[in-house]
């Protein structure tokens, strides 16, 4: 069977005649599906962007902050987190101010703010945390600002639901301490 099928193949490997609707006809899903592959990958590089420029931009508005922030103030945070980001997605804000003591070699909580994550900010959190957290001098302060935002590819080629999560850090800029009544 095989001496009967090679020589046949090898002829049909040869042949450059052919009619172009028919290879087309064959080749447009292939194009079809590269094009939405394309489109949902950057897609969801805009949105991890947008996710990223969001955070930093809270952490910049709080850090600017000179009055007492309330609930009020985190509502609207995590109200403009949520515009900047990818419209009808599920996000998520968590605000905190976090000091680092020398003596103990530990970071600690403030005060926090969470708005749609399922845990607060705790000790233990901060404890999980700890490597990602910037090397402070001795009662230095700083604000976490941890997002995340959930993406829904618009086509299925490969790229699943996933929580793009982000964690910036900003120091305070014109007072040492951002205070807080919640």
């Amino acid at each position: 069977m095989v001496p009967f099928i090679a020589p046949r193949l090898k002829r049909f490997s040869k042949e450059e005649n052919g009619s172009i609707s028919v290879e087309a006809l064959m080749m447009l899903p292939l194009l079809f599906w590269a094009f939405l592959a394309v489109f949902t990958f950057l897609d969801a590089y805009r949105a991890n962007a947008l996710n990223l420029k969001a955070a930093y931009t809270i952490g910049d508005l709080v850090s600017r902050e000179t009055e007492v922030i309330n609930n009020t103030y985190i509502d609207s945070m995590a109200t403009v987190f949520g515009l900047m980001t990818k419209p009808g997605s599920e996000s998520r804000v968590r605000i905190s101010v976090v000091h680092y003591d020398e003596d103990t070699d530990g970071y600690y909580l403030d005060w926090s703010a969470n708005r749609g994550f399922a845990n607060p900010m705790d000790d233990d959190r901060l404890a999980e945390i700890r490597d990602r957290l910037p090397i402070m001098p001795d009662e230095e302060r700083v604000i976490l600002v941890e997002t995340s935002n959930t993406y829904v590819p618009p086509f299925a080629v490969g790229v699943n639901i996933t929580d793009m999560e982000n964690l910036v850090f900003t120091r305070p800029r014109f007072t040492g301490l951002v205070r807080a009544e919640l």
